[in-house]
């Protein structure tokens, strides 16, 4: 990871907008602008926090992985936007509890722990900042514990098929990839497509799976949500 120059960064966050002349210039003046490649992990678990990050550019990933090996995707974090697993960690005092791993080449600004905290105490439109990005991301968690506790895989398979085909319909990726996206294993996300495919809904190549039936898994997903 390598440092940067910088011009105003917080121009990128819309959500900054509401902050004084003066915390704007205490964000610059403290701010350390950061690159690093794809593939870079960012943080681990059980790791401590001193910074909190503003990432200006590219995608970060969030997730845990169990002991037996098995990954779920908590959330992914684009430029614009903060990482509550930071936040969590600096205001509990507490390392982390998930990894973060870089999608994309990325740029991000961070600052000191003991900067974080001043601004959080003194500067309202900061308090309001940090807290409406944690309560928004909090509910996608809810939103998603729901998803893998309550709802079937098939229907939430179908749903990624749907969200993710490109314009051809097509989906470049792996049965592996989509399992740790859905917080299941590859051995069942391989036996639904393979009964996808069974209907003729769905093509399955190498590293490729063509949606040939949308509208028929549209109304697959519509049928068991009645």
């Amino acid at each position: 990871m390598t440092d940067a120059t910088s011009d105003d960064w917080i121009s990128g966050f819309r959500a900054l907008e509401k902050l004084s002349a003066d915390d704007r210039r205490a964000l610059l003046a403290q701010g350390r602008v950061m690159e690093a490649p794809a593939g870079t992990v960012l943080f681990q678990p059980g790791a401590e926090c001193g910074n909190f990050l503003f990432l200006i550019e590219g995608s970060v990933r969030v997730q845990m992985v169990a002991e037996n090996g098995r990954e779920i995707v908590l959330y992914r974090v684009a430029g614009g936007e903060t990482c509550i697993m930071t936040t969590a960690c600096l205001m509990a005092h507490k390392g982390y509890g998930a990894e973060g791993v870089a999608e994309t080449d990325f740029r991000a600004a961070a600052i000191p722990e003991s900067v974080f905290r001043g601004l959080l105490g003194a500067s309202e439109g900061f308090r309001e900042f940090v807290f409406t990005a944690y309560g928004t991301r909090l509910a996608d968690l809810m939103l998603l514990i729901e998803e893998v506790a309550f709802r079937r895989l098939d229907l939430r398979l179908a749903d990624f098929l749907l969200k993710h085909r490109d314009a051809e319909g097509n989906l470049e990726t792996t049965h592996q990839a989509i399992a740790v996206e859905l917080g299941s294993v590859r051995e069942v996300v391989s036996r639904v497509l393979k009964e996808f495919e069974r209907k003729g809904w769905v093509t399955l190549a190498r590293g490729c799976i063509g949606v040939a039936r949308g509208a028929e898994l549209e109304d697959y997903i519509r049928s068991l949500a009645a």
